[in-house]
């Protein structure tokens, strides 16, 4: 996968997030002063608090501001006017505030509670966090592409949401020896992902983990071991290519490019192939493509339109015999099998005429051999000359039977020949 630049988890460990106007007063934090030699506290400051958990906090007001009195004071919260009945007063400057059962943060930067002159100026404000702890980040997986960087993504704790600004860190190491490491490009493939791009070691396996924390505690991940080598994979195979195999109409080519990865390194691939009918979800895979950059669907419908893709499955990394990782597949690329010209509904193989009893035997044994054939998708080179051999005695055959028999194109028998046996 490409590099990226470093993604918002990375990003916030050196730096506080953008916040709105709305949400400066969860920076500020501290007592606002007022014009004279007053000021007004809410108690606690920035509390962090579970899902479910209660609060109580009080606004009081020091000095003689005019009109901030408690009895003049309210409450807002994200900008919403608390009901009265949520406070009281307990002295001439202090009001009370009593929330029970919170819900999580409506954003992750937190609430915030704000406390109010009766004229509604602010005189103080503070943010509220309300979450849940992550969960361990569980489901690591690792690829490389070019055998000295490192891609590696993984999944949040169960539930994944938890109200609160959580950072991931993907941490590494050599096994036996060396130090903790960093990883610093994330956000490369997606939320919970970091590239590692340069300075790896062959040949030594490396330890993997992710650690995730936030205001209400941390958890880690389970250490994931790997070796570079065992986790290569490539690029999807560019330039496939989808054509017709000239008349036969139960047959596609498909032919591609081996991704250039595969000429940087010393290891060789393995190719796999899918297809489906344009109106079907259901994809057919084909195995057996071994390391060949063209492959000849067969057994396919007449007159109908085929989505093809193909990926790739590097091998023999430094002699090695264990495979490494599939890529993605390739772009659908789109081709169309002719329509049959056969006569009748089915369009199917050619069955034998009545009144020739030395060609029975034969077109049954034919019959059966061509069944086997359409069964299967051929790659091996070997078997595309005899297929295209049967193929085209076969049609010929059916082609001379149709015109003895006075077969019109259309399906209607002709009128010079006389009735039809």
């Amino acid at each position: 996968m490409p590099a990226g630049r470093p993604g918002p988890a990375a990003q916030s460990a050196r730096r506080p997030p953008p916040l709105l106007p709305l949400l400066l007063l969860c920076v500020l934090g501290a007592p606002r002063a007022g014009s004279g030699a007053h000021t007004a506290v809410i108690s606690p400051q920035d509390p962090t608090l579970l899902i479910g958990s209660s609060l109580q906090a009080t606004c009081s007001v020091h000095g003689d501001p005019s009109g901030a009195t408690a009895e003049g004071l309210y409450w807002t919260l994200n900008g919403r006017r608390l009901a009265p009945e949520l406070s009281r007063v307990l002295n001439a400057s202090t009001l009370a505030l009593a929330l029970a059962n919170l819900n999580g943060s409506r954003q992750q930067s937190g609430d915030n509670l704000v406390c109010h002159a009766r004229d509604g100026s602010i005189l103080a404000g503070s943010c509220l966090y309300v979450g849940l702890p992550p969960e361990k980040p569980f489901n690591i997986s690792c690829w490389s592409k070019n055998m000295k960087d490192l891609t590696c993504r993984w999944t949040p704790g169960a539930h994944g949401e938890t109200f609160l600004h959580t950072n991931y860190s993907l941490k590494y190491k050599l096994r036996w020896y060396g130090q903790d490491n960093t990883c610093e490009e994330y956000h490369t493939v997606g939320p919970h992902s970091c590239h590692i791009p340069k300075d790896l070691a062959l040949f030594t396996p490396y330890e993997i983990w992710v650690e995730a924390t936030n205001r209400l505690g941390s958890a880690r991940s389970d250490v994931l071991t790997l070796d570079i080598l065992d986790v290569v994979t490539t690029d999807p195979p560019p330039d496939v290519h989808v054509s017709r195999v000239g008349g036969l109409e139960d047959q596609l080519s498909v032919r591609w490019v081996s991704p250039p990865a595969l000429k940087d390194f010393l290891f060789q691939a393995k190719y796999q192939i899918r297809y489906r009918v344009e109106d079907s979800v259901d994809w057919k895979v084909v195995d057996d493509v071994s390391n060949q950059t063209s492959c000849r669907l067969a057994g396919l419908k007449p007159g109908t339109v085929y989505f093809v893709q193909v990926r790739c499955n590097p091998f023999g990394i430094y002699g090695s015999k264990k495979a490494g990782i599939w890529s993605e597949w390739s772009h659908p690329t789109a081709a169309s099998t002719p329509r049959s010209e056969r006569p009748g509904p089915g369009g199917g193989a050619c069955e034998p005429r009545g009144g020739e009893p030395s060609s029975g035997p034969v077109r049954r044994e034919l019959k059966q051999f061509l069944g086997w054939l359409k069964k299967h998708a051929y790659c091996s080179n070997l078997s595309f000359r005899l297929y295209d051999q049967w193929r085209a005695w076969m049609q010929k055959s059916h082609k001379t039977r149709n015109q003895d028999e006075g077969i019109l194109p259309s399906g209607r028998r002709g009128t010079t020949r006389g009735p039809a046996r």
